[in-house]
């Protein structure tokens, strides 16, 4: 460990944000230009627009062979970097994006990384008017992917930061970064991220998790505060970064990392345990995932199934909708993957908020509350039926068990059903097989679902609670909204009422529920859950050890007594303390 400290004229303090990978990294601040701030805004002559349109397509070439190269050179344990990469690669072929910028070089005469921006603007509104939390975080794509076309066309070098000669580890600090960025640091000895803007669900987030790197998002102004060369401790469970640390704190969070890495090594030899609790409860532990190349970090870890297959990912960002065939493909392929073992798939879920190209797109004044999920596929009945043909027809080759988005009404559950049988009646009359007892389930994600629950298991095979956007419709929080994020709280007593009703409901009815949304692989709520009578969790891969870890360490006979009292209390900060003494 080198013995190097902060800068004799630094002085140390701390910041705090949102915490998105746990961990403790320490090492040197490297700072990430933020190129979008270095543009100049100029008129160019009508004899320089042939010019600057060559600049746009040079950059454009450039930076296309750059992703392509990073597409062929990504190992397949970072399989969500390359579904970013890929994003990117299709926007740079995107004509709202690329095209319209050569209009504004040929009409307004703008200078080619202006023009660039101010159609980045444009999208850029435009995404922020969608209402999803995770489709409006997409813009992100839009945005790094522009800035990686600026930085060509001013001639910056790459973001790769140089190797320490002290072997210290280097912290990338940036406003933000792209999940493509990320990739040139696997080899720089990267620790951990801290950015400026992100939350949890941005591509730093999802992408550090996946990298099993500490992480810290949401600082604000943190590029602005931190000197490149600055000793940093990124602390990515408590979202909390100490710059210029003096020798003692170092040295003890020196020793907390140590037993943190031993911890983590110590993990992987769980992996090929049955999950059961010491009073012998078996608990399932399941990935999920987004796209099917997501398989293999299932497989690594020995995940007892798929518990969130969202197919979202298939009709992103490209002209047309996947056809049946493609959809099969897909869903076959995620099947045969994992034999054995149940892979859960989940209808998509989409809606009038997000700009699918090849769809058509309902207005709305607040598409959160409109036309989403369910509702927009049985608005659009022949889409909806492609791929519940498709999944039925990949049934035949696996345990698959189809989950409805969003649900909030028995017609709406009615009329999903019927989608299927009506499916299921076509691929008979066309002698296809699948199987005919799929199970089917629905998600519960409004405080409407959690308190009719009743109706859910009348109707359904199971149940999945899909936390994220259960907490953020109860408590009428936008969680990336940082005027209110603060706000966001997963242990408000009205989200611990609504999920323990629900889990309750369903074992009463013997319908499995399982949860699927980030409070599942957050070890801090693995206990709660458990003593809420959960024996049915899915998170992403990188999650599941540890999350298995704690189940193995429970004793869910005298979690269901304390979390029975917990749940009587009222108070969110009793609820709290109690949470964190179970």
């Amino acid at each position: 460990m080198p013995q190097t400290v902060a800068r004799p004229e630094s002085v140390s303090f701390a910041l705090h944000g949102l915490p998105v990978s746990h961990g403790i990294a320490i090492g040197y601040a490297h700072l990430i230009s933020h190129a979008l701030l270095e543009v100049h805004h100029y008129v160019v002559s009508p004899k320089a627009t042939a010019k600057e349109l060559a600049r746009l397509d040079d950059a454009i070439a450039a930076v296309g062979a750059e992703l392509d190269v990073l597409r062929q050179t990504q190992s397949a344990a970072a399989s969500e970097v390359a579904v970013f990469v890929d994003l990117q690669r299709m926007l740079l072929q995107d004509p709202l994006l690329i095209e319209e910028a050569r209009e504004h070089i040929r009409t307004r005469r703008c200078n080619a990384e202006w023009a660039l921006v101010q159609q980045m603007e444009v999208l850029v509104e435009q995404f922020d008017a969608i209402e999803d939390a995770y489709l409006r975080e997409r813009k992100a794509d839009v945005v790094q992917l522009v800035e990686r076309l600026v930085k060509s066309l001013l001639g910056h070098p790459g973001y790769v930061p140089p190797k320490q000669s002290d072997g210290f580890a280097t912290i990338v600090v940036a406003h933000d970064l792209s999940p493509s960025d990320t990739i040139h640091f696997k080899d720089a000895k990267i620790a951990g991220f801290v950015t400026d803007i992100g939350g949890a669900t941005s591509h730093t987030a999802i992408v550090a998790r996946s990298l099993a790197i500490p992480a810290v998002v949401g600082l604000q102004h943190v590029r602005h505060t931190v000197n490149d060369g600055d000793v940093l401790i990124v602390d990515g469970t408590r979202g909390v970064v100490i710059v210029a640390p003096d020798e003692r704190v170092l040295e003890e969070y020196r020793i907390r990392q140590g037993q943190l890495e031993l911890e983590r090594s110590k993990l992987k030899r769980i992996t090929s345990a049955t999950a059961r609790t010491l009073d012998t409860e078996r608990v399932f532990i399941k990935g999920n995932i987004e796209l099917p190349r997501d398989m293999q970090g299932v497989r690594e870890v020995e995940a007892d199934g798929v518990g969130l297959f969202r197919t979202e990912f298939l009709f992103m960002g490209r002209d047309e909708l996947p056809d049946e065939d493609e959809q099969f493909e897909a869903y076959r392929s995620v099947l045969k993957a994992l034999p054995g073992k149940p892979v859960t798939i989940r209808t998509l879920d989409i809606g009038a908020d997000k700009a699918l190209r090849g769809m058509e797109v309902h207005g709305d004044q607040n598409p959160a509350l409109g036309l989403r999920a369910i509702r927009y596929c049985l608005a659009e009945p022949r889409m909806f039926l492609t791929q519940l043909r498709a999944l039925l027809r990949a049934s035949h080759f696996g345990q698959l068990q189809i989950m409805l988005p969003m649900l909030a009404t028995l017609d709406e559950i009615t009329q999903s059903l019927a989608m299927i049988e009506r499916a299921k009646a076509e691929l008979r009359a066309e002698k296809v097989k699948f199987a005919d007892g799929v199970p089917i389930g629905g998600m519960i994600e409004i405080p409407a679902a959690a308190l009719s629950v009743g109706l859910f298991t009348r109707k359904l095979d199971f149940l999945s609670i899909g936390t994220n956007d259960l907490i953020q419709y109860t408590l009428a929080i936008d969680r990336t909204d940082a005027a209110v994020s603060h706000l966001y709280d997963p242990w408000h007593p009205a989200v611990l009422m609504l999920i323990h009703r629900t889990i309750q409901a369903g074992n009463r009815a013997g319908v499995p529920v399982s949860v699927c949304g980030e409070m599942a692989g957050d070890v801090a709520n693995t206990r709660l859950l458990l003593g809420m009578g959960l024996r049915d969790f899915s998170m992403h891969p990188t999650q599941i050890l540890e999350v298995k870890q704690e189940i193995l360490r429970a004793h869910t006979g005298e979690l269901a007594v304390k979390v029975g009292k917990l749940m009587k209390l009222d108070e969110p900060d009793k609820v709290r303390e109690a949470i964190q003494r179970l």
